[in-house]
């Protein structure tokens, strides 16, 4: 099969052929039609991640249809379509348990530490993944863990947004954000969307944003000009770029939740503020198999679609990857991996 790796830190992506994988006990072999691009792939290529062992075949963003079982796998069948988180938890401790897996100490990541979906066949383990419903599309599918339901963590179990709360939602124009716009929406809440990308302000508009505004530095103000003294949640998705300007949009008592940074640096945390306004910094990460479930649904139920920008075939990634740092796409990039 044809598949794509990051030879070394810092190289563009190569694409070769690898022999088909067979599962091992637990373990899942599927075939995917699709996989997303993520910019935590990017980072991984920027060699941000220390446990990433190159050469790496990249990409976390999975689903497919399944063709041979590995011992001792339950549940699940040759032929059943299925989504899978970006990691493969123990399954043993305190919080795989508790089904709080997306915390656990001991998980591997698809695409860092485990070969990743940038390949027609993958190894999944039943501890990652979840059957899809047949209503639900192959691109839903495929972002419903790292897209949709880790936003859904953020805002839910994290944020703990509540219907009327106002959202901002930071880069909006992108993979992540404009599918943050719709989830708000779809949660009740007002939504105010910040885009470096005036470009796409229409766009986010028609996805339901209560008001769009553009990037400045000093954007806070904005906010609270158009707001009761600031919003009740943020969902930070860029980091370094608008971390400041976020924290100081916060109304007292508000939440911000960061689910991303594009440039993986320190952010000046002025700690008076936080106390002052009785604010509240968390950080949320991927999703739980609970999260997926409710992600699909959330497809299923006809409210809520994929915002993708372009479906490349495998030998273009390189171009993807461009495009993406370009911020040249409006929403997700996928790859194509097979018909």
């Amino acid at each position: 099969m044809k598949n794509a790796i990051i030879p070394e830190k810092g190289q563009p992506l190569k694409i070769g052929e690898t022999e088909i994988p067979k599962p091992g006990p637990g373990e899942i072999l599927i075939r995917q039609k699709i996989t997303g691009i993520c910019y935590r792939d990017l980072l991984t290529q920027d060699g941000y991640f220390p446990r990433a062992r190159f050469p790496i075949t990249p990409g976390h963003e999975i689903s497919g249809t399944i063709v041979e079982l590995g011992e001792g796998v339950e549940n699940f069948k040759v032929g059943d379509r299925i989504a899978s988180l970006i990691y493969r938890p123990c399954g043993k401790c305190r919080y795989c348990k508790t089904g709080n897996e997306n915390l656990c100490p001991n998980k591997q990541i698809y695409g860092e530490n485990l070969p990743g979906s940038y390949a027609e066949y993958i190894l999944v383990h039943q501890n990652s993944v979840v059957k899809v419903p047949d209503s639900v599309g192959d691109h839903e599918a495929t972002i419903a863990s790292c897209v949709t339901g880790m936003i859904l963590h953020a805002l839910q179990k994290v944020g703990k947004l509540r219907e009327g709360e106002t959202l901002l939602v930071t880069g909006s124009g992108g993979g992540v954000g404009m599918h943050a716009v719709q989830i708000g929406k779809i949660l009740g809440a007002r939504v105010i969307a910040e885009t470096s990308s005036p470009e796409k302000m229409g766009e986010i508009g028609d996805l339901g944003a209560d008001e769009v505004i553009s990037y400045s530095d000093n954007f806070s103000r904005q906010i609270k000009n158009i707001t009761d003294g600031g919003v009740d949640v943020v969902l930070e998705t860029t980091g370094i770029h608008t971390f400041s300007q976020s924290l100081r949009s916060l109304s007292t008592g508000g939440r911000m939740v960061v689910i991303g940074n594009l440039k993986p640096e320190p952010v000046p945390l002025p700690l008076g503020l936080i106390i002052l306004k009785g604010n509240s910094i968390s950080g949320s990460i991927s999703s739980t198999r609970e999260d997926l479930r409710e992600a699909l649904h959330l497809s299923s139920s006809g409210k809520y679609k994929a915002i993708w920008h372009t479906e490349e075939p495998l030998q273009n990634v390189n171009e993807a990857f461009q495009l993406i740092r370009q911020k040249g796409n409006r929403g997700r990039v996928f790859l194509r991996l097979g018909e």
